[in-house]
């Protein structure tokens, strides 16, 4: 560890109330080292980082669901399923000869402390959360640098993951973008902006890959609508999602109530339940 996060380490460990030893944590590293062992778990000692890379994104999500579901024991259980992710791949590693947990975690700590100086370091303290976002990128600008003093030159978007969803990257993409001075003047501009993809998109060929691509145009448009606007575009889809869930549950619970089957229903009627489940979270 370095002599910063040594010093910090320190100082935080001296604090009133600074959290105790976790042995439960040395504990599950040695379960999961367990399961791994010859005679253990015939389907964890399969494992490769490969192998498991959708069961981390999708124990994520479900983590997402039961923190917007308001869900504490569901959230204890998800964010056991995650960290049970992040000790399984430290396993694979380690089995490997690549890597441990412990340099997981140290990599972590030292990141932490370094990226923030307004907290560790001699930076002033930061005032906002947008002030703290600034100084983040200047770190990570700052970190990419001297890594591209070791390694072949990375471009402005290379750090944008590209297993991110679709709207998630399009908004880091463009939030990069236009820091570096590739910006509209004004909301407007961009609405304008939107205008004309829709116009080509609709010149393309229904069902073409053209006209497919000519979508996804107008998408990145709108996210760079949101970015503006200081909207998350995937929240802001999340919760649609989430509203037209609930409209459409309370449809067929009024649908049951009079003895109806929405799929036997027609649009006229549809739209009648959906006026009246809208309705309903109004009042």
């Amino acid at each position: 560890m370095s002599q910063t996060a040594d010093r910090v380490d320190a100082e935080t460990a001296a604090r009133p109330g600074v959290p105790a030893e976790h042995p439960e944590f040395d504990r599950l590293v040695r379960t999961m080292w367990r399961l791994r062992q010859p005679d253990g778990c015939p389907w964890d000692r399969e494992q490769t980082h490969r192998s498991i890379t959708k069961n981390m994104v999708e124990e994520a999500y479900e983590a997402v669901e039961a923190i917007e579901a308001n869900d504490r024991e569901h959230l204890i259980e998800e964010l056991g399923d995650v960290l049970e992710q992040v000790v399984l791949h430290a396993q694979i590693a380690a089995d490997e000869g690549a890597f441990t947990i412990d340099d997981v975690v140290h990599g972590l700590n030292e990141k932490l402390v370094r990226r923030h100086p307004h907290v560790f370091g001699e930076h002033a303290a930061a005032g906002d959360g947008g002030e703290v976002q600034d100084i983040w990128d200047d770190v990570k600008a700052a970190e990419r640098a001297a890594q591209g003093e070791k390694d072949a030159p990375q471009g402005l978007l290379d750090s944008v993951p590209r297993s991110l969803p679709a709207l998630m990257q399009a908004q880091k993409i463009s939030k990069r973008a236009a820091k570096a001075g590739f910006e509209w003047e004004t909301v407007a501009d961009i609405w304008d902006k939107v205008a004309e993809e829709r116009a080509e998109f609709e010149r393309e060929a229904p069902g073409s890959d053209a006209r497919a691509l000519e979508f996804g145009d107008l998408l990145f448009a709108l996210v760079n609508v949101a970015r503006r606007e200081g909207i998350d575009a995937e929240e802001a889809l999340a919760a649609s999602n989430r509203k037209f869930r609930a409209r459409w549950s309370r449809m067929e619970d009024l649908a049951r109530a009079e003895g109806l089957d929405l799929d036997e229903l027609g649009t006229e009627r549809l739209n009648e339940l959906w006026d009246r489940a809208k309705a309903e979270e109004k009042r």
